[in-house]
Parts: structure tokens; C-alpha cells; sequence
């Protein structure tokens, strides 16, 4: 059976005159901020404090958009008879937005939580250049970081917080000991003389 002719504008017609009676859905973006969803992968901030200069994520990232220098610098020993360590210090942090396209491998594979996903999007530039961020603008960016969502009620704790509240909660019974022991030497003064005398 043959199409009837113009069956076919008749359809596209129709869809048209549907379309043109529905309310539009245009976000007045420059005015109107956009509602983001909390995930969104807009630029990737830098926490320059936990950076232990690894490496992990410039040799993790499929473009090769981030750029790591760093030197070794000498530690002194931390007790009396203790051998000097080194560790590496951060000289340059970068990351070249005009190459990155937004996997998130980086941040996957930081050990350190050192980078973090921010929601901000307004960072064009007129020059490609311009795109590849120091960590100084980086650092920037990390204060947008929206918090983690609250975990759920019926959740374990996690290992670390269960480990720091053990070992706080030893530190308070030992300091609580201590107080205890010196209330009761300052409560009775004569019974340690007495001690001493014999």
C-alpha cells in the first residue's frame, strides 16, 4: 500500500502546531541560576593539605591533563636519636580543563581525599589558556564543595571514627585516673608524710 502524498508534511505539520501551544521550558540562564543536582561534575577543587604528591591521579588520568611538580625536603627527627625523614613538598598543582573530560578518575583513586568535585560551572575563558588552573585557583574551588550527605541512621560507624573515639575514650579514663589520684593526694596530705616518714 503507497503512502498518501503529503502524509508525511501533514505529520510534521501536526507535531509543529502541538508544540507551538505548549508552554517552553527555556531557563533564563544568565538571570536565573540553575537548580544543579548535588552530583553535578562541574570543576574539581584541591584540598593542597592532604596532596602527599603521590602521583596517582596524573598517572591515573586517561589525558594527561594534570600537571604535578614537587622537591624532596629533609624532616628532622621528631625524638632525640631519631633518623631525619623526607618527604615531598607540592610546588605546582594543575590541571588543564581544556583537555579533562570529566571521568573522575582522579578523584576515585586520591588516597588522601585531596580532590573533590565542586558544582560550579562559570569558569569560560576567552583564551584556551587561561583553562589550565594553578592550585591556587584550584584551592579556590574546593571552598564550593557542597558537604557530604549525612549517612544513614541504621549505618556502622566507620573504622576510623570508631578508631579515634577508642583511643579519646582511653586518653579520658586516663586522664580521669590521674585527676582522681591527685584529688586524693591533695585530700589527705598527713597520710603521704606519714608514708614518707617510715
Amino acid at each position: 500500500m503507497s503512502p498518501i502524498p503529503g502524509s508525511g508534511l501533514a505529520k510534521g505539520l501536526a507535531v509543529t502546531l502541538r508544540t507551538m501551544t505548549r508552554k517552553t521550558v527555556t531557563e533564563r540562564y544568565p538571570d536565573v541560576q540553575p537548580d544543579l543536582p548535588p552530583r553535578t561534575r562541574g570543576v574539581i577543587g584541591l584540598f593542597e593539605e592532604n596532596c602527599t604528591v603521590c602521583m596517582l591521579c596524573a598517572r591515573e588520568c586517561p589525558d594527561w591533563c594534570i600537571y604535578i611538580d614537587s622537591h624532596k625536603e629533609t624532616v628532622p627527627a621528631a625524638a632525640p636519636g631519631g633518623r631525619e625523614r623526607s618527604r615531598n613538598v607540592l610546588d605546582r598543582f594543575a590541571i588543564d580543563f581544556s583537555l579533562c573530560m570529566y571521568c573522575g578518575i582522579c578523584i576515585e583513586v586520591c588516597p588522601f581525599d585531596a580532590l573533590f568535585w565542586s558544582p560550579e560551572f562559570e569558569y569560560a575563558e576567552t583564551d584556551i589558556l587561561e583553562l589550565t588552573h594553578e592550585r591556587d585557583k584550584l584551592r579556590e574551588w574546593m571552598w564550593t564543595v557542597p558537604a557530604p550527605p549525612a549517612l544513614d541512621p541504621g549505618a556502622e560507624e566507620p573504622k576510623e571514627i570508631a578508631a579515634a573515639r577508642k583511643s579519646a575514650d582511653k586518653l579520658a579514663a586516663a586522664q580521669a585516673a590521674e585527676e582522681a589520684r591527685a584529688a586524693e593526694e591533695a585530700a589527705h596530705p598527713d597520710d603521704q608524710q606519714q608514708e614518707g616518714e617510715q
